[in-house]
């Protein structure tokens, strides 16, 4: 937007008179600067300037042949708006000499980008181009022309398109322009006409005056309120303060009155300023209706006391190529910006899309590679506990998820103490719970007494704390199976998450791969399951510990059996005891195993001191067996089984990845005619950037 505005300040400016900008020197002539008031109207339609000017304006008109805006550039372009009947085709048809067709209705019925060029030879040379098509014409039949090529790109009828139709004028004294002439606004739709045909046309304006680039032309009847013309509104809607608009008003031989007024107040903020003309009336020629239109504007009681600056096709001429001039100047810099940016993104995409394979051995290597970086980031991820490929998926930082499961492990090997730790709390409270506590020392007591045989007295069998011991066992031998299940699904689905996003361009890859991946993870859960039952019967089989803490925990809750036997032995003492590590324990029921409480205790507390040892041991080696098997995983049998898998003799993955998505060749494709297109489009510019810029 900045551009534009330096360019109304240059165009609005007094250096656009007196020459003082070095482009503006190119535009007019010395002689016609002395006296512009006087003679504006005997100068020709064309102005005098330099010849650097006609190589900027082909080299647009070159970028927008090649269809440069659909990559999203956008190009310095004159738009010509205005309501239905304003007089549009008529000031068009005065600046390029030629007739254009007429009729009722719609007569533009698709974007006409008219490129003019100023042509000593006598002879004029007009080409239509559509369709990919160039079909030459003339002056006699161009109307005819024109209707036939819009027939073939909107459809016979009064339907309108937003495909453009390009006439190329060549011919002596037109002003060197490139203007698109768009369907005028109509509200109401006529016969044959669809019933939107409002908001058709109102979206083909939009898109081309949106754009900062764009300047618009805005055709106005001099018999009309201007505030209530339906271009005024839409040029408004993008253009509010006007710096990029320029009002031509027409008829203004049919309603001179208060023209000269309404020009001046301005109330539509036209800021490129106004010009008022006369259009060719009849079967005059275009030199006899610019002499007519001199007359106008030099006798009129009301017209001629307009400023000379601003009347007169001649004068819209030289304006328009002021403007074009200047924008397009202003404006190349930042298109080769966006040329060289857009050139270099695509050349990266295409470098990031899959090379194209051609045997099974380029297959195998890619695949390779492939295998090679998801490794390495399973590694990351699971072992070394980098993350920055997942920064903030947390689901992804595998080994603080898999601490958070043995943690969770543990507390639901320990929960089996429970019954303990209320104890404890009630403890705490000075409350006893006679359910929890009733049976205390009595699954002791009992093994005691089936263990009984023939021997010395007070000798504790090792049958009984075996007994226990494995009852105690088989209470949380399901845990371990449980995480083990949890562990190996989580990382089951992490790794193929990996092995996915590595072969995102071969989806041809996915099923074998995620076969694999299924196939490797069962192999490493049934390893663990294995290994899990085994650790159950070796702690079911015997009891052994060399930690020095067995003994200490023992001793100390062996502290409490005296207290705990004078209770019992007393009839009269309280029915409660507090216990280390059980809290207040009801003993009532105890009085009757009077013989087998002292030894039933002494088990009870060996057999919880031990359990310390085996929980513990259980959970380390469980954390243990985990990361050795997933650094096995990892650093050997995820490459080993997935080539296993992709290779043996049912495996077609490598086979199919010599057929390319019909995705990524489409993607391909459009990569390639898109930097073949810019590269057009980059050597256009260039061949004029040193022109463009000299003083």
């Amino acid at each position: 937007m900045d551009s534009l505005i330096h360019a109304k300040e240059e165009i609005m400016s007094p250096k656009a008179v007196t020459g003082t900008a070095p482009m503006m020197n190119v535009i007019i002539s010395q002689e016609h600067r002395k006296d512009e008031e006087q003679s504006v109207h005997d100068a020709p339609i064309v102005s005098s300037y330099n010849d650097k000017i006609r190589p900027l304006l082909d080299a647009v008109d070159k970028l927008r042949h090649l269809k440069i805006m659909q990559e999203g550039i956008q190009l310095p372009t004159i738009v010509v708006v205005g309501d239905q009947s304003s007089g549009k085709s008529s000031v068009l048809e005065s600046l390029a000499g030629i007739i254009l067709p007429r009729g009722e209705g719609i007569c533009t019925r698709v974007p006409l980008i008219m490129q003019l060029q100023n042509n000593p030879n006598p002879d004029p040379k007009l080409f239509l181009v559509f369709n990919e098509k160039i079909v030459p014409t003339d002056e006699g039949k161009i109307a005819d022309d024109i209707s036939i090529a819009t027939e073939e790109i909107a459809g016979k009828g009064k339907g309108i398109s937003g495909n453009p139709l390009t006439l190329i004028v060549k011919k002596k004294g037109v002003p060197d322009l490139t203007m698109v002439d768009l369907p005028g606004i109509t509200r109401v739709p006529v016969h044959g006409q669809p019933e939107d045909i409002y908001e058709q046309i109102s979206e083909i304006i939009m898109e081309f005056i949106t754009p900062e680039e764009s300047i618009i032309l805005n055709v106005l009847s001099a018999s009309v309120d201007f505030s209530t013309c339906e271009s005024i509104r839409m040029s408004q809607r993008v253009d509010k303060t006007g710096e990029r608009t320029l009002a031509v008003v027409t008829k203004a031989d049919k309603s001179p009155e208060g023209l000269l007024e309404k020009v001046t107040a301005d109330d539509v903020k036209i800021g490129l300023g106004y010009v008022c003309v006369r259009n060719r009336i009849g079967d005059e020629s275009y030199e006899k209706a610019r002499a007519e239109e001199a007359k106008l504007f030099d006798n009129h009681p009301l017209l001629s006391r307009m400023n000379k600056s601003m009347v007169g096709i001649p004068v819209l001429a030289e304006k328009l190529v002021r403007i074009q001039a200047t924008i397009i100047r202003r404006c190349l810099p930042e298109i080769v910006r966006k040329i060289n940016d857009k050139l270099w993104a695509n050349e990266e995409e295409l470098n990031k899309l899959p090379k194209h394979l051609n045997s099974v051995a380029e297959a195998m290597m890619t695949f390779l590679l492939i295998l090679g970086s998801a490794k390495e980031s399973f590694r990351k991820i699971l072992v070394q506990g980098e993350f920055d490929e997942y920064p903030d998926a947390q689901e992804m930082h595998c080994t603080a998820r898999l601490r958070e499961m043995i943690d969770k492990y543990s507390d639901e090997l320990h929960s089996k103490n429970v019954v303990d730790k209320y104890s404890d709390e009630l403890h705490s409270k000075n409350v006893v719970d006679n359910d929890s506590n009733r049976d205390f020392l009595l699954d002791e007591i009992k093994v005691l007494e089936e263990t009984k045989s023939i021997g010395l007295p007070n000798f504790l069998p090792k049958a009984v704390f075996l007994t226990l011991l494995q009852r105690k066992v088989k209470g949380i031998s399901t845990i371990p199976l449980d995480f083990v299940e949890k562990a190996w699904n989580y990382i089951e689905d992490k790794l193929i998450c990996v092995l996915l996003r590595h072969c995102e361009n071969y989806p041809q890859l996915i099923s074998s791969i995620r076969r694999a991946a299924k196939n490797l993870i069962a192999k490493k859960k049934q390893q663990s399951i294995d290994w899990v039952n085994v650790v159950v019967e070796m702690e079911n089989l015997t009891d052994y510990t060399c930690h020095p803490e067995y003994s200490t925990t023992w001793s100390k809750l062996m502290a409490d059996q005296a207290t705990l036997m004078d209770h019992v032995n007393n009839p009269y003492s309280s029915n409660v005891v507090c216990i280390e590590r059980f809290g207040g324990i009801n003993i009532a029921h105890l009085r009757r195993f009077k013989g087998l409480v002292e030894e039933a205790y002494d088990v009870k507390m060996r057999i919880t001191a031990y359990w310390d040892i085996v929980l513990r041991r259980m959970v380390d080696n469980m954390a243990l067996h985990l990361l050795f098997s997933i650094k096995n995983l990892v650093n050997q049998e995820m490459q080993q089984n997935i080539i296993e898998e992709l290779v043996r003799p049912q495996g077609t993955g490598l086979e199919r990845m010599l057929e390319e998505s019909p995705s990524v060749t489409e993607k391909r494709n459009k990569l390639k005619k898109s930097i073949k297109l810019l590269k057009e489009s980059k050597n256009v510019v260039a061949n004029i950037m040193d022109i463009s810029f000299e003083d």
